[in-house]
Parts: structure tokens; C-alpha cells; sequence
């Protein structure tokens, strides 16, 4: 997960894992063994090293160990969503939760059919919310008023990322998310719309990101002259 930075339906309301990564300790490819940071939360003097592996793919060294804060489990965890028949129409419930007082901890949207039997075609947003059962059942009643009343569980994130074939990605404006999905063409997507990252299968093939190629290189060329480690993306 640290190599990849990866992340799940949660990140809208808790961030990435390297928001909660205070210490790391890799091994680099000529065999030396480094540290950084600690084991409490104010422990980094000069630079941050741990963050520079976070997403590296194992490019500059390999992750063998990691220290993270923690946060206590919530009380109460509760999802809820709505099917539209319309991107348009699941758009602008996506708009309005986003206007309301709602504080979600998910903002998931796809086109998954409800079950593996069913061929309707319908779009879904799902909002999550956690925190204490006074403050999820508040939430719940805000949510129904918005028409985001049925209960729902993460089912589709299993359905998604069970399929053996890996998924594309495109990262943009949360502002932007029915426009990209509307130009992909009705292709099987799941997107954290809150924080506008969408994972789809088939289509078009996404833009290249503007990477700071130069930077990536330099940090290649301190860390791994040798090239014993694959590049990435370089």
C-alpha cells in the first residue's frame, strides 16, 4: 500500500495512508538499511524522507518496515445511497450532498449493476458517514432528505477490484467527475468522487500526467545509480 500510495473509499473523509505514515525504514539497493522519522508524531527534523517512498513503486528502495499514528474506531459506521437512471441526474444528487451539511466519510459513485443478475443500468452514489451514533443518525436523517435513503454496504468495491484485469485511473477536478465519465462512453467505473480519482475499464486510454520527469530522475540517479531497482515511469 505504501508503494503505491494506494487508497480506498475512505480516503474522502481520512486522506491517504501517508497521511498517517511518522516512520519508515528502507532498504536501498546497495544493501544499506535507512531510517526516518519515528515512532511519535512530532519526530521530523529536516527533510521527510519517508514521504519521498510513499508512491515510488519500489524505485528507490524496498519498504520493510513503518511506524503510523492511529485513530480510535468509530462508533457507529453507516453507508446509504441512491440509484439514478441518468449520470445527469446522480451528478446533481452528488452536487447537492456536496452543498448540504453533510461531513461524509465516503463519496463513492458507479455504474455497477445491483446485483450480478441485474442488467439495469442505473448510477449510484453512495455516501458514507462515521463518528459517534449521535452524529451518524443526524447524518442519516440529512442524507434521506436528499433522497440518499437506501442502506448500502462498500459490495461494490469488491465487485470492481475482483475482476482479474487492472483498471485504468484518471485524477481530476472533483468539479469534473460527470463530465470525464460522460466522455468515456458507459464503460464500468468506479469513482471517489470527492476527491475526483476514477478507476474504469475499458475506453480510452487516459492522458499522460505532466510528471517532473527531470526531478524523478535525479532522485533515481542518488538513490539507485546502478539502476538495480526498476524505474518508474521514467
Amino acid at each position: 500500500m505504501l508503494a503505491t500510495n494506494a487508497s480506498g473509499p475512505r480516503r474522502f473523509g481520512y486522506g491517504t495512508i501517508r497521511d498517517y505514515l511518522i516512520g519508515i525504514k528502507v532498504v536501498l539497493p546497495d544493501g544499506r538499511v535507512i531510517h526516518s522519522g519515528g515512532r511519535v508524531v512530532k519526530n521530523v527534523a529536516g527533510y521527510d524522507l519517508a514521504k519521498l517512498f510513499v508512491g515510488s513503486r519500489g524505485s528507490l528502495g524496498i519498504i520493510v518496515e513503518a511506524t503510523f499514528k492511529l485513530r480510535p474506531l468509530p462508533e457507529a459506521e453507516l453507508f446509504v445511497h441512491a440509484r439514478r437512471p441518468a449520470l445527469e441526474e446522480a451528478g446533481a444528487l452528488m452536487e447537492a450532498a456536496f452543498e448540504s451539511e453533510l461531513a461524509p466519510v465516503a463519496l463513492d459513485l458507479h455504474d455497477l449493476p445491483a446485483s450480478p443478475d441485474s442488467r439495469a443500468a442505473t448510477f449510484s452514489l453512495l455516501v458514507g458517514f462515521a463518528g459517534t451514533f449521535e452524529e451518524v443518525e443526524w447524518q442519516r436523517a440529512r442524507a434521506n432528505h436528499l433522497g440518499l435513503a437506501e442502506t448500502a454496504t462498500l459490495d461494490h468495491e469488491n465487485r470492481f477490484w475482483n475482476d482479474a484485469s487492472l483498471p485504468r485511473r484518471i485524477s481530476v477536478p472533483p468539479s469534473r467527475v460527470v463530465e470525464t465519465l460522460r466522455s468515456l462512453g458507459g464503460v464500468p467505473f468506479v469513482a471517489r468522487a470527492g476527491n475526483g480519482v476514477i478507476y474504469y475499464r475499458g475506453g480510452p486510454q487516459p492522458a499522460k500526467d505532466e510528471l517532473p520527469v527531470g526531478l524523478m530522475q535525479r532522485l533515481k540517479n542518488e538513490f539507485d545509480p546502478k539502476r538495480v531497482l526498476p524505474d518508474f515511469l521514467l
